[in-house]
């Protein structure tokens, strides 16, 4: 039990850290303080308004980033020590990240200085799709190049 447990260390983690994200500290006036003078310097024909669209996509990429990763984590924890690729573990996997991202927002409604919305619920899971696209891809990929310690057993 112990040793499946430690497949989920790194959802468990990046779990936590959305949560931290999730806080006042990171809400979009927060973020502005730091990211609109940067752009500012980036880019100095840009206009305010420019500036904060920047910083809106910013942040939404920051979302599908974030729930990406997570998607990766959580799809590790679901596979556990097996190998390979599964839709099922695909459609857990997804089902925990939104449901996760459900859960962010409420937590949101309750912090100051940020509220919920399902658009970013959206976001958070489009990241999440767009990451178990990508495991797909690579164990496709991969498919031949990693095997079960039986199969390369067999092989020999």
């Amino acid at each position: 039990m112990t040793q499946r447990l430690t497949y989920w260390y790194p959802a468990i983690c990046v779990a936590i850290l959305i949560s931290v994200f999730s806080t006042h500290a990171f809400s979009g006036d927060q973020t502005a303080h730091i990211i609109i003078p940067i752009l500012r310097w980036l880019l100095p024909s840009a206009s305010l308004h420019t500036l904060r669209l920047i910083h809106f996509g910013i942040r939404k990429a920051a979302h599908i980033s974030e729930f990406g990763v997570f998607s990766i984590a959580v799809f590790h924890g679901v596979r556990g020590g097996r190998y390979g690729w599964r839709p099922e573990w695909a459609l857990i996997t997804l089902l925990i990240a939104m449901s996760y991202a459900g859960l962010d927002e409420w937590h949101q409604s309750f912090v100051p200085l940020r509220e919920a919305r399902f658009r970013d619920v959206l976001i958070d899971s489009t990241g999440a799709l767009l990451a178990q696209v990508f495991v797909w891809g690579y164990a496709k990929l991969h498919r031949n190049s990693v095997q079960s310690p039986a199969l390369k057993e067999k092989a020999s």
